[in-house]
């Protein structure tokens, strides 16, 4: 029987795409893997940030809406994105973004791992874990390191840590995590709950807080978090799975660099189950990931409209 492999990407709210390649490409030094639309809505962008193949495990989306109202990340939703960093380079992390102008905040501690917390321009909450040295991620090939321009050696984003979920019935959440996906609860502690990604997983840990805010959908809150399968054989089975519980699910869909399943978890969050393949390079070759904006098949006929539409956005060297 399948399980998942920890998570794939997190997708987040945001209100300016160039504020948002500002912060996520320019200040953590994350690389610009893909450059398109929402296929929901293909008249704004869907931006995807990763290491230098935007493997899954490290890719960081965001839908921007210019004029969308500000959120409350609280609960039903995943609140916090933990990255792991070698932990010697959190010195390093902390004037850089103090030079940047961010400012942290109070957050509990990853599971004794030292760690940074902050929040992106919207107001999503962030972390940056201590985990592993500068040499990088556990099992990650060479080719996949990106070291951003102006990011001093060792400092590299090497993929996610996990992240902070609340749910409106967190027992019910830790059910699904457990036994439709495969997570094992850890020890809990005095915030929550935690969750270890399946064995040979991506090494990423959910905290599931006892209690949070009430949150409220709009940019700088998380719109829905995917869980990696291999291929799309595992994710059928999957599927069959989620139907089995009988939680609402969108059934297959097909978003071009993998395919995918959406169910609504019965805390409120919406999650998705999707493929490691095809990835981001189908389309457009490794080296010049992320520098044209490329469209499915089913919206190429409307580029000219789309392209009207899009803002103009500029990578920025810092």
């Amino acid at each position: 029987m399948n399980s998942v492999k920890g998570l794939h990407h997190i997708t987040a709210v945001a209100a300016d795409p160039q504020r948002n390649l500002d912060f996520y490409a320019g200040v953590l030094g994350l690389r610009l893997v893909k450059k398109t639309v929402n296929q929901d809505d293909p008249f704004t962008y869907h931006l995807y940030y990763g290491d230098a193949l935007g493997r899954p495990g490290t890719a960081m989306t965001f839908f921007p809406f210019p004029g969308v109202p500000a959120g409350q990340p609280g609960r039903g939703q995943p609140l916090e994105t933990r990255f792991a960093v070698a932990a010697e380079s959190l010195p390093e992390w902390e004037a850089r973004l103090t030079q940047a102008g961010i400012q942290r905040r109070t957050g509990s501690v990853a599971e004794g791992a030292p760690s940074l917390h902050f929040t992106d321009p919207d107001g999503l909450p962030l972390a940056l874990v201590g985990q592993g040295t500068a040499e990088g991620a556990p099992g990650a090939p060479a080719s996949a390191t990106w070291q951003a321009p102006g990011l001093a050696a060792g400092m590299a984003i090497q993929r996610f840590a996990g992240m902070t979920l609340s749910s409106h019935r967190p027992d019910s959440t830790a059910r699904v995590l457990t036994e439709l996906l495969g997570y094992t609860e850890g020890a809990a502690d005095t915030d929550g709950r935690w969750f270890h990604a399946p064995e040979n997983g991506t090494g990423d840990r959910l905290h599931l807080l006892h209690d949070a805010a009430a949150g409220q959908p709009g940019y700088g809150t998380v719109h829905h978090i995917a869980f990696r399968v291999s291929d799309r054989s595992a994710l059928l089975e999957m599927l069959e799975r989620v139907q089995a519980t009988r939680l609402p699910s969108s059934g297959e869909v097909d978003r071009f660099y993998f395919k995918s399943v959406y169910f609504r978890e019965p805390g409120g969050m919406l999650f998705e189950i999707a493929t490691d393949d095809p990835g981001f390079s189908v389309d457009e070759p490794a080296e010049t990931l992320g520098e044209a904006l490329k469209l499915t098949d089913a919206h190429e006929p409307m580029r000219a409209a789309i392209e009207a539409q899009l803002p103009a956005l500029r990578l920025k060297r810092h």
